[in-house]
C-alpha cells in the first residue's frame, strides 16, 4: 500500500506522531527485515517498469510491452519452481518472521525431514478421525501490551488456528518456560488473562508442563499451546480451494496487533492510540459457515477457505492461497480496511499494513455468488461488523497477488523474506 512516508503530514492526519524519526541511513529509512532480497523480490524490482500488468491488459499495449511483462512472469514462475534452500548457515530472525524466509526453513528442513501426507498441507492444523490438532509458540516481547498480554495471544492464536480448519475448539495444552528470576505476580498476571481467554472462548486448559531457564537465557516467559477441535460439520477448508470467481474477504481492520506491540516496545518514539486485536475467532467461524458453509456433500459449501492473518499479515495469507490453489490473488487497495492511526504509524514506519501482524482478523475465500451473504453474516457479529471484500480470485498468472492501487495501476505482492516487526506473537 503505502510504502514511503512522504514525511509526517499525512501520519499526522490520521492521529499518529512522530516525535524522533527512526534511524536512517543514505536518506532512506531503514527498517529491520528488509536487509536482504529474494530472488522472487529482485526479479520483480528488475521489471519494475511492467508491473502494471492489469492496465496494459486492458488498454492493449504492444508487442514490446506484452514479452516485458512475460519476462517478469517467467523469472518469477522459474524461481518459484526451484527446490526450497536454506542458504545461511545460521537461523536469523527473518526465519521466525512467517515470511519466505520462514516458508523456506520449513520446507527444507521441516518438510524434508517429516514428510507426510497430513504435514504437506501446510494448514493451520491437522486434520484426522473427526479432529483437528494444532500447535504453536509465543515468545512476544514485551509481554503486556495494549489489548493484551501473551497469556490472552497464546489460548486466542490456537483456538483460531483450529477454528479455521472448520472444527469447534475443545480442550487446549499449555507450556512455560520460564527465566530464573521471572515474578511470580506477572505469572498470576498472565495465568489470569489465559484462563479468562480460555473462558471467552469456551475451551478447557486440560495438561501442561513448566520449565525453568538460568537467568538471561530467555525473555522471562515464553509459551507454547497445543489444541484439538472436533469436526462437527462436514467441511473441508484448505488453501488450495480457492477457484477462479470467488471473493476475497477480511473480517475486520487490519494491521493492529503488529503496530501496538512495536510501539509498545518503547523503541520509537511515535504516539499512536492503538490496541491489540487479538481475539478469538471460534464464534465469527461459526456465523459464517451456518450462513455459507456445511454442504451435504462435505465441501465446506461456499466456504473454500480460512486463515487467520497473523505473521506475515494479510499479504502472506493471500500468497500461501494463490499459490496453493494456482491461481491469481487481485486485490483491490481501496477496499482494505486499516485504521487512520494504523495507516499513519505505517507510513512513518515505511511499511505496507498488509503484511503487518493481526491476532483477531482472518481472511475468507467464498464463492463469488455467495460473497454478499457471507459478509452479511460477519457483520451480524461485534467482531466482523468492519467486514469487507478486498478482491476476487482470477485464473491468471497463476500463483501471483496483484494489488489495484489507489493511484489506477497494478502491482505484484510478494512475500517479504522476513518481517519489518519481529516477535509479534
Amino acid at each position: 500500500m503505502n510504502g514511503g512516508t512522504g514525511g509526517t503530514g499525512r501520519a499526522e492526519e490520521h492521529g499518529v506522531r512522530e516525535m524522533d524519526p527512526p534511524r536512517s541511513r543514505g536518506g532512506e529509512r531503514q527498517v529491520p527485515g528488509f536487509e536482504h532480497i529474494s530472488d522472487l523480490e529482485e526479479a520483480v524490482r528488475r521489471h519494475e517498469h511492467v508491473s502494471d500488468l492489469e492496465e496494459t491488459r486492458g488498454h492493449g499495449p504492444d508487442e514490446e510491452a506484452r514479452g516485458r511483462e512475460r519476462q517478469v512472469l517467467d523469472r518469477i514462475e522459474r524461481v518459484r519452481r526451484r527446490g526450497a534452500r536454506v542458504r545461511e548457515d545460521r537461523i536469523t530472525l527473518a526465519h521466525g518472521a512467517g515470511g519466505r524466509a520462514t516458508h523456506t526453513l520449513i520446507e527444507a528442513v521441516f518438510l524434508e525431514s517429516f514428510r507426510n501426507p497430513m504435514l504437506e498441507t501446510l494448514e493451520d492444523g491437522a486434520v484426522a478421525d473427526g479432529l483437528a490438532f494444532t500447535t504453536d509458540a509465543f515468545v512476544v516481547t514485551p509481554l503486556f501490551f495494549p489489548g493484551g498480554d501473551i497469556g490472552d495471544l497464546a489460548v486466542n492464536g490456537t483456538v483460531n488456528d483450529l477454528a479455521m480448519c472448520g472444527a469447534r475448539p475443545r480442550y487446549l495444552s499449555a507450556g512455560f518456560i520460564l527465566e530464573e528470576g521471572f515474578p511470580v505476580a506477572d505469572l498470576r498476571r498472565v495465568t489470569a488473562s489465559m484462563a479468562e481467554a480460555a473462558r471467552r472462548a469456551g475451551v478447557w486448559i486440560v495438561t501442561g508442563d513448566t520449565k525453568v531457564v538460568e537467568r538471561g537465557k530467555a525473555d522471562g516467559c515464553y509459551i507454547t499451546t497445543s489444541g484439538v477441535g472436533t469436526l462437527d460439520r462436514p467441511v473441508r477448508l484448505s488453501a488450495a480451494s480457492a477457484r477462479p470467481g470467488d471473493a476475497v474477504i477480511v473480517s475486520g481492520p487490519i494491521g493492529e496487533h503488529g503496530i501496538t506491540v512495536m510501539l509498545a516496545r518503547g523503541e520509537l518514539d511515535i504516539e499512536a492510540d492503538l490496541c491489540s486485536d487479538t481475539a478469538p475467532l471460534n464464534a465469527l467461524v461459526d456465523v459464517l459457515l451456518d450462513a455459507c458453509g456445511g454442504g451435504e456433500g462435505g465441501d465446506g459449501g461456499a466456504v473454500r477457505c480460512l486463515r487467520d492473518a497473523t505473521r506475515g499479515g494479510v499479504a502472506t495469507i493471500v500468497n500461501e492461497i494463490a499459490e496453493a490453489s494456482r491461481v491469481a490473488v487481485v486485490l483491490d487497495e481501496d477496499a482494505v480496511p486499516v485504521r487512520p492511526a494504523v495507516r499513519g504509524a505505517c507510513e512513518l514506519l515505511g511499511i505496507d499494513p498488509l503484511y503487518v501482524a493481526c491476532e483477531g482478523r482472518m481472511v475468507a475465500v467464498v464463492a463469488g455468488d455467495s460473497a454478499e451473504a457471507a459478509l452479511a453474516a460477519l457483520r451480524s457479529h461485534p467482531l466482523g461488523s468492519d467486514a469487507a471484500i478486498i478482491g476476487r480470485i482470477n485464473d491468471d498468472p497463476p500463483g501471483l497477488v496483484l494489488l489495484r492501487t489507489s493511484f489506477g495501476g497494478t502491482r505484484i505482492v510478494d512475500l517479504l523474506v522476513g518481517d519489518p516487526l519481529p516477535r509479534i506473537c
